[in-house]
């Protein structure tokens, strides 16, 4: 199918071009020139990597968020017609553009809240990578997105499963939802084994290529854990409703179970442009030249329940789930603590999960938070997180 006229392009802002999925979006919109424009691309502090997708993609607006990284930005593009802006305050403002159509949130953490509650409120769709957003504040993002008639399109390959799944299901209640986790590069090891992985070993996802975060997280099944929370907001579920089974292979991205007890699945072979594409393009499904799916390549698909002992960082979020409020807020700010502290050789792989569960002892809970709770959680949070790491120091085991 072919796109009439200029005026069809989706212009997208893309929030977090320098990441994983954030190249990998910008790969799909070169895939797509008579479909999409990159209008905007916002970068934390890699600000090399922006300059080369700014010349390009030739987006109207490139936002460094380091603001002493501005120059080296400015005048790398001063010979173009792209226009620089620096610092956190641009990105959440750049959102409300009326010219821009979706805003894709791949920035990490808790930094993607801010931006995508401004693009909701100006009424953009959101192609939503920024799992961390519905973690801390589901509830208000989501009802913020239904005031302001915003879709709410999931990117990573497990709530996109399940959103294609129920495609056409409206009338139809879901039973329940089935989220597979590929178990990381550790499925099956003790806390005898993981008491002595270092970074490098975390690193090195069977499957999927991601950032350095949530790789970590993915080896935690901390990532998993998000994901319930974010699912529970995303798809209007109960706890009871939401099953992790760990699926190594990585081919079935998720499940919906209906009242009738038929279940649907999406499946594929992993890569990530795939559901980013399917954000951008919906509701249309967009051919394309990705590789196939061979079942004869797959003989033998397993699944197993997953460790919530051994991972205890999973259980730690469906705890953070039942309990509501700020408390998933909290688990979110000290996980990224933690694992930052992890990749800095500060934390033990095992020491992630102890710093997370002190923090939901030890910070206010907050039964109903607004926007400034939310914010004042993640503060204080990180800065108990943190005293927490300084207090029990830990030696790095050699490389």
């Amino acid at each position: 199918m072919s796109v009439s006229s200029s005026a069809d392009i989706k212009y997208i802002a893309v929030l977090g071009s320098t990441g994983s999925i954030g190249t990998q979006t910008l790969e799909v919109i070169a895939e797509n020139p008579g479909r999409f424009k990159a209008h905007v691309l916002t970068a934390h502090r890699n600000a090399d990597l922006l300059i080369e997708q700014a010349l390009q993609f030739k987006p109207a607006y490139a936002v460094i968020c380091e603001v002493n990284l501005y120059e080296q930005v400015k005048q790398a593009l001063a010979h173009t017609e792209v226009k620089v802006l620096a610092g956190y305050e641009e990105v959440k403002n750049i959102v409300t553009l009326p010219e821009l159509h979706i805003v894709l949130t791949a920035m990490v953490g808790f930094a993607g809240l801010e931006p995508t509650i401004n693009a909701v409120k100006a009424g953009k769709d959101i192609a939503l990578a920024n799992k961390e957003t519905l973690v801390v504040a589901g509830e208000l993002i989501t009802a913020l997105a239904k005031e302001h008639q915003v879709k709410l399109l999931p990117v990573d390959s497990e709530h996109s499963a399940i959103f294609q799944c129920l495609a056409g299901e409206e009338q139809n209640p879901i039973e329940k939802i089935i989220l597979t986790a590929s178990g990381g590069p550790f499925r099956g090891k003790n806390n005898n084994f993981l008491a002595n992985v270092t970074r490098h070993d975390a690193l090195k996802h069977p499957n999927w290529v991601m950032g350095a975060k949530i790789t970590i997280d993915s080896a935690s099944l901390m990532n998993k854990g998000l994901e319930v929370i974010e699912a529970k907001w995303l798809f209007d579920l109960q706890l009871e409703q939401i099953e992790v089974i760990v699926h190594p292979q990585s081919i079935i991205h998720s499940l919906v179970q209906f009242e009738d007890g038929s279940m649907k699945a999406q499946l594929g072979l992993p890569d990530m442009k795939l559901p980013i594409q399917y954000a951008l393009g919906y509701p249309e499904r967009i051919k394309n030249q990705y590789k196939r799916f061979d079942f004869m390549a797959y003989p033998n698909l397993s699944f197993e329940k997953p460790d919530l002992e051994t991972f205890r960082n999973l259980a730690l979020a469906f705890e953070a789930l039942k309990a509501g409020g700020n408390m998933p807020c909290i688990i979110n700010a000290a996980n990224e603590v933690a694992v930052a502290g992890f990749l800095a050789d500060e934390v033990s792989f095992l020491g992630m999960s102890e710093i997370i569960e002190a923090c939901m002892k030890q910070m206010p809970y907050v039964e109903s938070p607004t926007l400034a709770d939310y914010l004042n959680t993640d503060k204080e949070t990180r800065i108990l997180a943190q005293n927490l790491i300084r207090k029990t120091p830990f030696k790095a085991l050699t490389v």
